[in-house]
């Protein structure tokens, strides 16, 4: 778990041991940034979500193919995050694709410069380019 913003923190991929720990760590909602299937043995949005669910987490599934970003799903992203009444964690498979939109809603929303993403996400260990390469190709 890697936080980037006051109430949100990334993570790969997500067990069920993991959701546990990080309700033990003070957080209150799980957003699933990775869609089904991606690779073998990965746990699918409705079995993390049902454990979730069982430890009392708020659980959305935006699930985002690699490169394929659109702004609903930065809106939804946006909206759980806004609606979680404290710490959210989301994950996909490195944490990389959550961090893209968070930080293309935060360039949206004018609380973030754009030529501010690659640093930021430097600062998290993070290659944020592809955000970048998002927003240049909607016109920011």
């Amino acid at each position: 778990m890697k936080q980037i913003a006051e109430k949100l923190y990334v993570a790969p991929q997500l067990t069920a041991g993991d959701i546990r720990d990080a309700k033990a760590k003070g957080v209150v909602a799980i957003i699933n940034n990775r869609p089904d299937g991606e690779e073998p043995g990965q746990p699918t949005a409705a079995e993390n979500g049902a454990v979730a669910v069982a430890e009392s987490l708020g659980y959305t599934h935006i699930p985002v193919v690699p490169g394929q970003i659109g702004e609903g799903q930065v809106r939804a992203f946006q909206k759980a995050l806004a609606e979680a009444n404290g710490p959210v964690l989301a994950h996909c498979k490195t944490g990389t694709r959550s961090a893209t939109l968070y930080v293309i809603g935060e360039v949206l929303d004018g609380r973030m410069r754009k030529d501010e993403v690659i640093g930021f996400g430097q600062s998290a260990g993070l290659d944020l380019s592809g955000a970048v390469k998002w927003l240049d190709a909607h016109g920011h």
